[in-house]
């Protein structure tokens, strides 16, 4: 009876330590990222008040809204690409497998 839950705890243990790993990573370069952008908006603005530099808002504004939209899109094929090329790729252990990548990445993201 052991043996037979050997695969299936290795493969809950292992999805949720890869999702554990996972989340912990991308919510430390997501915080890496916005404190890169925030230091840049912070620079440009000081740079206009010292008057420096000349800042059209709009433009940025407008610039920031078309990256946001590419990124967006670029997720959503992304997603698409990976539901449609690895569907019953391992069904025996697809929702173990899931369920604990899922649980182990958000509490890698809570705990980042």
């Amino acid at each position: 009876m052991a043996t037979d839950l050997a695969p299936f705890v290795g493969t809950v243990g292992g999805g949720f330590l890869i999702g554990l790993i996972t989340g912990y990573a991308i919510k430390k370069v997501i915080k890496l990222a916005a404190v890169i952008v925030g230091l840049f908006f912070a620079a440009l603005a000081y740079l206009q008040y010292q008057r420096i530099l000349n800042v059209d808002w709009h433009k940025v504004q407008a610039v920031s809204l078309n990256g946001i939209d590419w990124v967006t899109d670029a997720l959503t094929n992304v997603s698409s690409t990976m539901d449609a090329s690895h569907t019953g790729t391992l069904p025996n252990i697809g929702i173990p497998l899931v369920s604990s990548v899922s649980a182990g990445f958000v509490l890698g993201m809570i705990r980042g």
